[in-house]
């Protein structure tokens, strides 16, 4: 059990205090309320733009990894389709350093051109090197439009196109962070050794000031339902052929998400599950296969991926894997094989609340769910799944209309030989 107190400052800041004075340390976590699915189609890559533009230096600290570095605090920050969080951890009677830290690029980035043409650079080319230029790197940029027609979830945090990133004007990245980052669209966690009332104190201190700023309320076209098998094929350069199987499924606070998050596990989760036993080691079709779910504040996608041992036919690999989703639909799993699943996931949540900063982002990303408390209770959610539900829930969500699979199939390049 997670011990935790709350309040709101007058800005909408919404701040959760978790103690812990076993550890000498202090986090500070900061999510913002937006995600890559609140972009504009013509404007994408903009929140992981924004990632990096937060450590180009704010309104009256140049540079923002030195003062924290001189007290001993490291940091770092990742952006979703759903959420940007910012944290850092420090020493926990340096905890001020961080506050400040924090709530002077919330109040006022320094915006410069030079600043924007150095992030811009950077992020460009990191699109180039993890997404173009690496085996397997571009399969999101494809499977997600396969998956997704409407939703803005069809395209990748890193941006839909590199020409995004390149072509972002001041006005643009000024306009984002004015919608975006402010007070009322934030939820900031303290936790460590550090009293609740140090922690109130501080935040109205350093926070208190900062201006609400326009709530942002979020309007976005719900995709619609999937009617039919979509199938892309595709060549490239990689080491081996691959599947990639993307199903539709509830959100992360649907009351079924517990379930099909499961049904993942039961699939494709370590060299027990049904697909790693039949096709990995009885029939030797793949090297190696698993599967997950994306976790998505909005309606997700169970994946499943594995790359073929060399020589197996993707229509062959692809049909193993759907006789297997088949079994699961059709026949109700049996109470041994869904207790060692559900055990495995509560084991998980138990160790992902081991370390004093997992502690904080979970407790950021329950409030933005609705309730911090709900980090206390994901075990139980799993354990009340019942083979029934697994049988409900695979029929709808494992159907073959509600599946997009994209065929990576291997195609080495030919070596062009200079005649002499």
């Amino acid at each position: 059990m997670i011990q935790f107190k709350e309040f709101t400052l007058d800005n909408g800041l919404q701040v959760i205090v978790h103690e812990d004075h076993t550890s000498p340390m202090a986090v500070l976590n900061i999510l913002y309320n937006v995600g890559s699915r609140d972009e504009e189609e013509a404007h994408t890559g903009f929140a992981h733009l924004f990632e990096h533009l937060m450590f180009s230096g704010s309104k009256n600290i140049p540079i923002y990894d030195e003062p924290l570095q001189r007290v001993g605090g490291e940091n770092n920050a990742f952006t979703s389709p759903d959420i940007t969080n910012y944290y850092l951890s420090l020493p926990a009677q340096n905890i001020e350093t961080g506050f400040w830290l924090e709530s002077d690029r919330m109040l006022e980035l320094a915006f410069s051109e030079n600043g924007l043409e150095v992030q811009r650079k950077v992020v460009v080319e990191e699109f180039k090197q993890n997404y173009l230029n690496q085996p397997y790197g571009d399969v999101w940029l494809k499977l997600r439009p396969l998956a997704y027609k409407e939703h803005p979830y069809k395209w990748a945090t890193i941006g839909k196109e590199i020409a995004h990133i390149e072509d972002a004007t001041m006005d643009i990245v000024k306009n984002f962070f004015r919608k975006h980052y402010s007070p009322s669209n934030a939820i900031l966690v303290i936790a460590g050794n550090v009293t609740f009332e140090r922690a109130k104190e501080l935040t109205e201190k350093w926070f208190g000031p900062i201006p609400a700023g326009e709530k942002y309320e979020r309007s976005i076209k719900p995709e619609p339902p999937q009617t039919e098998p979509r199938v892309l094929e595709v060549s490239a350069d990689v080491p081996l052929s691959a599947i990639y199987k993307a199903n539709h499924m509830p959100a992360r606070t649907h009351q079924d998400y517990y379930a099909v998050d499961l049904i993942s596990d039961i699939l494709g989760r370590g060299k027990s599950s049904r697909l790693y036993e039949q096709l990995v080691k009885e029939q030797q079709l793949f090297n190696s296969i698993g599967a997950s779910v994306s976790g998505s504040l909005e309606n997700g996608l169970l994946i499943i991926q594995g790359k073929l041992k060399e020589g197996v036919d993707l229509e062959v690999a692809n049909a193993a894997i759907e006789k297997i989703t088949q079994e699961l639909m059709e026949q109700q799993i049996e109470a041994h094989e869904l207790n060692k699943v559900k055990n495995q996931a509560e084991a998980t949540i138990v160790f992902s609340e081991i370390e004093l900063l997992n502690r904080a982002m979970n407790l950021a990303y329950s409030k933005l769910q609705g309730d911090a408390n709900l980090i206390n209770l994901e075990g139980e959610k799993v354990q009340a799944v019942t083979p029934a539900d697994i049988l409900r829930c695979a029929k709808q969500v494992l159907s073959p209309n509600n599946c997009s699979t994209l065929l990576y199939k291997a195609e080495k390049k030919q070596e062009t030989v200079e005649a002499e």
